[in-house]
């Protein structure tokens, strides 16, 4: 997968800025497919060269004119290809395990102390996700918004990076009892 789908499949839902692409995706999706600022405006001048994305340029007072982006049909249809084409398993790289596996050579406080670090982002990463899964639920029941499948999907995305969050969370503490 690239950034390029994921813009696109933002672009699919509504019209953004490159600010509200990163607004959305920080609240939505940064748990499992983070991007920084420059990546995404990277990602956004690249699709507007290919077609997929058209630019909209909306005056405003006392402000830098807004850069709106529209998908196009042509993004429309790369991102039913996408959608639609079989996903291959790829491997994660996971950096701290890497950092685990070696760690042993710095003597045990500084591995309960990695371990420590470590479960203190998952529990943000819990409350943060928690927060957003409830906000969404929120919205449903005052019938902000309709519960349908993109709903329930996105709804899935976040309990499936609540679960990771809490198995890290158990797993350093299974650790920091072994050591």
């Amino acid at each position: 997968m690239s950034l390029r789908h994921a813009v696109l499949g933002f672009l699919s839902l509504a019209p953004m800025s490159g600010y509200d692409l990163r607004k959305h995706m920080h609240e939505s999706t940064a748990h499992f497919w983070p991007a920084d600022q420059a990546q995404i405006y990277r990602t956004l001048s690249q699709l507007t060269t290919d077609g997929l994305v058209d630019v909209r340029v909306i005056p405003q007072d006392g402000r830098p004119d807004r850069r709106e982006h529209h998908i196009t049909q042509a993004g429309l249809d790369e991102l039913d290809a996408w959608l639609t084409a079989p996903t291959e398993w790829t491997a994660s790289r996971e950096p701290f395990l890497v950092r685990m596996f070696f760690l042993g050579r710095l003597g045990p406080e500084r591995a309960r102390a990695a371990l420590l670090d470590r479960a203190e982002e998952a529990r943000e990463m819990i409350a943060v996700l928690d927060q957003t899964r409830q906000g969404v639920e929120e919205a449903i029941r005052q019938g902000a918004i309709e519960p349908d499948l993109s709903i329930r999907l996105r709804i899935a995305t976040l309990t499936n990076g609540l679960a990771h969050a809490r198995a890290e969370l158990d797993w350093t503490d299974e650790v920091l009892q072994t050591l």
